[in-house]
């Protein structure tokens, strides 16, 4: 953080509102999940998705791959997203994915294993590098 504090941009915004905290991720499936039904929504209408959602689901990749696509639908999700929020519960569950499993992995193998995965692009795996290496670290690479 000290670096940050020695920004020409960063300083005078940290002086004024203080260090920016953020809080890791409980489950790193659901993080991944909100970030999809959130890509390109106003905030009121991610969160209203994503209630409805978590109300009528268990936030599992069990419970997502066996639930009925026009459940999902009747959420508000797209079609599209709904294919991708299965995919991540195909590669969740197939793969094992933990915050151990990523741990262990550098940040370019973290970005390229979620990035495989169809419906996750590049700046919503930097996203989860953030939960991922900021909490412990201090920083990301």
């Amino acid at each position: 953080m000290e670096v940050l504090t020695r920004d020409p941009v960063l300083a005078p915004l940290i002086a004024d509102h203080g260090p920016l905290t953020i809080e890791p991720a409980d489950d790193l499936f659901e993080r991944l999940i909100s970030s999809i039904v959130s890509q390109q929504l106003s905030t009121a209408s991610a969160s209203a998705i994503h209630d409805r959602l978590a109300g009528r689901f268990e936030l599992t990749p069990a419970a997502l791959l066996s639930a009925d696509p026009d459940q999902l639908l009747n959420c508000g999700l797209s079609g599209q997203k709904v294919e991708y929020i299965q995919n991540v519960a195909r590669a969740f569950e197939t793969n094992e994915y933990s915050r151990s499993f990523f741990e262990e992995h550098s940040n370019g193998a973290v970005i390229d294993e979620l990035t495989a995965i169809t419906g996750v692009g590049v700046w919503t795996a930097k996203m989860m590098l953030v939960s991922l290496r900021c909490i412990d670290k201090n920083y990301i690479h």
